[in-house]
């Protein structure tokens, strides 16, 4: 299960504690700003006990600056679609219309000390108890401005992603925890080192996705078809995902649906591909509520 919305609420908590997930990716919380003081601790302690063996993940968004997070500085400029921010790594709006997210020059030593300095966010949230982290926006290293900027700047996009999500997981294995990595699914062609740092990845929108920013009960907040051609079709994203498969990699996908049928041709057909699915809503903020039989809270 997937929910990173409303967990400082502790009824939330409660239900995804109850639920049957073998597994949980969800939201820190306390870096948000105005829940600084969450006790992250006291929520992977009631996660875990909720079901014996349960991993607990932390998501955490790499390859965006968010602006509701307790790092984003006061003196900070969101850029534009024509001019950088300030700090200088913050180049441009996100390209899928979330708000309030800025794609960033992730391999800025002023961004990558906020992960991974001495007192940086993936140390903290491993102390709280959590299993380990998904990283989000892998994919920046192919977003058009970050390109940009890393050809003015002689990088390699690719292999400066590779050798970031490696360091996040050299800090996330001092406490035994994995490292499991969100779409970006050709990064294992553009750099092959990608197979040997993740130890999972999980792709979304593979059959069908959600308007961004859309509420739990939008019927924008799922349903919408893949009708992408080339790599960006269904068939070709299945074959694409085989590529992790056989360097025995697991394969996560997260599709949003609000339609129970949609969903159930998702479960059918990921299963099927070898894939391990969910379905759920762009939101993210509560249990999914179509979930085949004896996944979950399904009867």
């Amino acid at each position: 299960m997937y929910q990173l919305q409303g967990l400082e609420q502790p009824a939330a908590v409660k239900r995804l504690a109850e639920s049957r997930y073998d597994l949980l990716i969800v939201e820190p919380t306390f870096t948000i700003r105005g829940n600084e003081n969450f006790d992250a601790r006291a929520m992977v302690t009631a996660l875990k006990a909720g079901k014996p063996g349960r991993l607990v993940i932390a998501y955490v968004d790499i390859g965006e600056a968010e602006q509701f997070r307790t790092y984003w500085n006061k003196n900070w400029r969101r850029p534009t679609w024509i001019s950088r921010g300030k700090p200088a790594f913050l180049l441009a709006p996100d390209p899928d219309g979330w708000q309030g997210d800025v794609c960033v020059a992730f391999w800025n030593p002023q961004w990558e000390a906020l992960w991974l300095g001495k007192d940086g966010l993936i140390k903290k949230i491993m102390e709280f108890g959590f299993d380990g982290v998904y990283l989000d926006w892998v994919e920046a290293y192919d977003e058009k401005h970050v390109k940009a900027e890393a050809r003015r700047e002689g990088i390699n996009p690719a292999s400066a992603m590779v050798n970031f999500v490696g360091a996040i997981r050299q800090e996330v294995r001092k406490k035994h925890g994995v490292l499991i990595a969100q779409n970006a699914p050709s990064l294992i062609d553009d750099d092959p080192a990608y197979a040997e740092v993740v130890d999972g990845v999980s792709f979304e929108d593979t059959w069908f996705s959600g308007k961004a920013d859309a509420d739990w009960d939008s019927p924008e907040g799922g349903d919408t078809a893949n009708d992408g051609t080339g790599d960006d079709s269904t068939g070709a994203l299945l074959q694409q995902y085989r590529k992790y498969l056989q360097a025995g990699i697991p394969v996560f996908t997260v599709d949003y649906c609000l339609n129970a049928t949609n969903a159930v041709r998702v479960y059918t057909a990921a299963t099927n591909a070898g894939l391990i699915p969910l379905v759920t809503r762009v939101s993210l903020e509560r249990m999914t509520t179509t979930p085949p039989a004896g996944i979950g809270n399904a009867p």
